[in-house]
């Protein structure tokens, strides 16, 4: 028997085995965040999928998934939605080109109506933010022959590309003129001729495509006979340059046409093609198309059109019909404002295109009507809620589908109501999928992708037949991620409102440290947007930015973010529109109000160590809260901003600020430049050379201002990347190591 002594070492030997099974266990349940892991590894990336498209039958729909027989090929493959068959419809071996070895990889597909042809679109090139070009190719599903489109042109130069209703032709644009190939014969007929660097036929200018979200600017009739298009006269329009000191041995110049606030817009009119004679008929549009904009146009039948027409101030949008063949229009209905209107994106034309279906303020909340063609419009959803967006129409059993949130401002749900009898909304969501909730429906309404996820919770998708709302089949569960977030040190987020004083609550959440301790102090870093663009307060998955934030709880700092007056939450009106004119103003003193209310409030918030940080519209807010209320910020980081409203384009900012002109304390005093005098905690200032949104321009222009007045600061300057801050290697690991690098040494 051994003596007692004998067994100490074997008691610790047990111990040091203990202690390293269990820092190997932690090490498997990879509870700690590095910034690695989240910008690096890759293993934060949620599943996708499709894209997907739903069949004109209601009943099907087609994706694209990974080919079992092709390597490295995708398959486009057709469901059947209730009974879940599957049908390999385009195999990736039948996307080979002639004489090569590895099938198109395919970026986007798009199916005639007859389903006998597949339009290919693949090699896609980026020309600035969001515009693109690539090649095309056309496969025929019978005789299964791959063409290329646009022989003789020059390699990813297509854009756009559509078949024409009866799937013999295909129109595309080519260097800012607008093509129609002939599929049978490969006969290509040039239908406009005066594209050039100033004239944009088919397509849009920079700031067309930023703002009103426009892309491929021709529609084709529904009888194939004609083709409707805008074009964009850029002549007189300011250009803006911008320096690549990196790429080559001597420093190239990037050039393009950018109106600024108060300077000259492109001239925007629409043209109607008629194939059979290839003559074009301009739309007889009323007023200046240098101070008017065209943000929506759809057939209405095959001889008329509808338009979208706004001021340049943004406040009337008129609704015109257009006749085709003489150009003559009439307006039918005008939508106003005393602050802004927004462009309808999901106006819908239905009842044999003698009724649309219009969203409006007009009454106080975002509501839909419908509208007939002498004007009248018949409110379709009462009530004090606002419709987040239209998801779709059930003409034949007469239901409307759409999005609100009545009762939570920073989820969505789906709902709907009788076109016949318009009253209380239904909710189609079950009341246990509590958080945000999207949906893209079949054109009958009986089925839908449905999209679900929560604040630190990844999404998943399912098919879902409606309106019961039963699941059918779960396409993506993210359920390796949604175990990886699990397994992370963390604590609940908790949701809240505060009151700001004059009966204002503002929605925010805080994410605690784990383990939070509340006798003790934090510092608190607060993240904000806050402009009318968009909203941080959403019970949604935040993707890395979430996963930034809990990282930064990990190393013991609070987390939070508020959405003050005139972000675009569903709570009315006077809510989002009370910021007009005051952009800059009101928004940073509501965040200053919710801070000082909050303070008050959680007494383990360390008063000494607030910090602040956003990006563009946030990076401008960080600004501004830095600058303008000195005694409550110790220190900001601001991303991609503006520091002059002057810098910033027509479309974007004339729609909240007006025109420089005629408020000009307005674009002053919400300029987070005016202020930088009054800089006293610490700054960190970053920004992309290449930024051609939100200009290096702005960066330089307050590093100047800073210089002037003598005020220390930090910044960063990442050599010809965009907006995003992405491109290059390491990018964005490298930026949020600087941030965070520079939360650890100043908060």
């Amino acid at each position: 028997m051994k003596s007692k002594n004998s067994l100490i070492p074997i008691f610790l030997l047990l111990i040091f085995l203990f202690s390293e099974i269990n820092l190997s266990a932690q090490g498997k349940n990879q509870e700690n965040l590095t910034l690695e892991r989240i910008f690096a590894s890759g293993e934060f990336i949620p599943e996708g999928f499709g894209p997907a498209h739903w069949l004109k039958d209601g009943q099907s729909f087609t994706t694209l998934e990974k080919s079992n027989s092709t390597p490295g090929g995708r398959d486009i493959v057709l469901y059947q939605a209730r009974s879940g068959q599957r049908q390999i419809l385009v195999p990736a071996s039948h996307l080979i080109p002639q004489g090569q070895k590895n099938p198109l990889s395919v970026d986007g597909y798009y199916f005639s109506e007859d389903m006998k042809k597949v339009l290919i679109y693949t090699n896609s090139q980026r020309v600035w933010r969001q515009k693109t070009r690539g090649d095309y190719w056309v496969l025929d599903l019978n005789t299964h022959e791959l063409k290329k489109l646009g022989q003789g042109t020059e390699p990813a130069f297509l854009q756009f590309a559509k078949f024409s209703p009866d799937g013999q032709n295909v129109a595309y644009v080519y260097k800012n003129n607008i093509y129609l190939e002939n599929l049978a014969t490969c006969q290509i007929t040039q239908l406009t001729d005066d594209g050039s660097e100033d004239i944009i036929n088919g397509t849009f200018d920079w700031v067309y495509e930023e703002e009103f979200s426009l892309r491929d600017g021709f529609r084709w009739s529904p009888d194939g006979q004609k083709i409707a298009f805008w074009q964009l006269d850029t002549t007189g329009v300011p250009v803006f340059h911008m320096i690549n000191n990196t790429d080559s041995l001597y420093p190239k110049i990037i050039s393009f046409k950018y109106p600024k606030v108060g300077q000259t817009n492109s001239a925007c009119r629409v043209g109607v093609i008629n194939l059979g004679t290839k003559k074009i008929t301009w739309l007889k549009v009323p007023g200046d198309p240098r101070n008017n904009y065209i943000p929506w146009v759809a057939w209405m039948g095959s001889d008329r059109l509808l338009l979208q027409h706004l001021n340049r101030l943004q406040n009337r949008n008129e609704v015109l019909l257009a006749e085709a063949n003489t150009g003559e229009v009439r307006s039918i209905f005008i939508d106003e404002d005393k602050a802004w209107v927004e462009v309808d994106t999901n106006l819908t034309i239905y009842d044999k295109a003698r009724r649309f279906l219009f969203t409006s303020e007009r009454d106080g909340w975002k509501h839909v009507y419908s509208v007939n063609l002498n004007g009248q419009a018949k409110l379709l959803t009462p009530g004090s809620y606002d419709v987040i967006r239209l998801s779709g129409l059930d003409e034949k059993r007469g239901w409307l589908y759409f999005i609100a949130s009545p009762d939570n401002p920073t989820q969505q749900y789906l709902y709907r109501v009788s076109l016949r009898k318009p009253g209380a909304p239904e909710r189609l969501t079950p009341q246990t999928l509590a958080g945000t909730n999207t949906y893209q429906l079949s054109p009958n309404c009986q089925f839908a992708f449905h999209t679900y996820s929560r604040f630190g919770q990844p999404p998943v998708i399912d098919l879902v037949e409606l309106p019961a709302h039963r699941r059918l089949k779960t396409l993506v569960d993210n359920k390796i991620l949604a175990e990886r977030v699990k397994t992370l040190r963390q604590s609940p987020v908790e949701f809240f409102r505060v009151d700001i004083g004059e009966g204002v609550e503002l929605d925010g959440w805080l994410m605690k440290p784990p383990a939070f301790d509340p006798s003790k102090k934090y510092p608190l870093f607060i993240y904000v947007y806050g402009e009318p663009a968009g909203t941080t307060v959403r019970d949604a998955w935040g993707g890395n930015t979430y996963l930034y934030h809990l990282f930064l709880t990990q190393q013991g700092y609070l987390v939070m973010s508020i959405d003050n007056r005139g972000t675009p939450q569903p709570r009315g009106r006077d809510w989002r529109k009370i910021i007009y004119r005051q952009v800059g103003i009101l928004a940073p003193a509501d965040q200053a109000a919710a801070l000082q209310a909050v303070l008050k409030k959680w007494s383990f918030i360390d008063p000494e160590r607030v910090g602040i940080w956003g990006w563009s519209g946030g990076g401008q807010m960080t600004l501004n809260a830095l600058f303008r209320y000195p005694e409550l910020y110790k220190m900001g980081i601001a991303v991609a901003f503006v520091s002059d409203q002057r810098l910033y384009d027509t479309i974007y900012q004339e729609r909240y600020m007006g025109l420089p002109e005629d408020n000009p304390e307005g674009f002053k005093n919400g300029s987070p430049i005016t202020f930088a005098h009054q800089l006293q905690g610490k700054l960190l200032i970053i920004h992309g050379t290449g930024d051609d949104n939100v200009h290096y321009q702005s960066f330089e222009k307050l590093v100047n201002e800073l210089i002037a007045n003598n005020k220390l600061f930090s910044m960063m300057i990442y050599p010809n990347r965009s907006h995003g801050i992405y491109e290059g290697k390491n990018t964005t690991l490298h930026l949020y190591r600087t941030m965070f690098n520079f939360i650890k040494n100043n908060l």
